[in-house]
């Protein structure tokens, strides 16, 4: 994994908040809601997909991890509504997401359920194996949606 900016790691710590205050009531309400874990932006890097600069990683949150694109500060085309992934491991469509901050995210739930972990740290672990995985070439399994 390249290793990012300083400014790069400060946005993506800030976009995590923005996501948390945004969601957190509505996540709170769920029935696999982990108090345990908070939300956190993990392994990201550097990725090109088409014309779009981007950043790829994990969003942790309390629910659910997220496969997480986010555009560049350098991007300036706009991406649309949903944008396509070619991952080493396949396809992946993901939705974008306005914050109230005005920054957006695109993103694709992974898992749905993270209720079984023990700490922020088993969180961050499992979200380094899934991108590693994700960013693997799979020849069998092309097309993920």
């Amino acid at each position: 994994m390249q290793t990012l900016a300083g400014q790069e790691y400060a946005r993506l710590a800030e976009l995590a908040l923005h996501y948390r205050d945004a969601h957190l009531r509505s996540m709170k309400q769920t029935d696999h809601y982990n108090p345990r874990l908070g939300v956190d932006a993990l392994c990201f890097q550097p990725w090109e997909e088409g014309h779009a600069t981007l950043l790829v990683g994990a969003l942790i949150t309390p629910c659910a991890m997220w496969l997480v694109a986010v555009p560049r500060l350098d991007q300036h085309d706009p991406l649309g509504s949903v944008l396509r992934l070619n991952l080493p491991s396949g396809h992946y469509s993901l939705s974008c997401e306005q914050l109230p901050n005005g920054s957006e995210l695109y993103k694709r739930v992974i898992l749905e359920d993270l209720s079984d972990l023990e700490s922020i740290q088993e969180a961050a672990r499992l979200a380094q194996r899934m991108m590693m995985q994700l960013m693997a070439s799979d020849k069998s399994s092309p097309e993920v949606g």
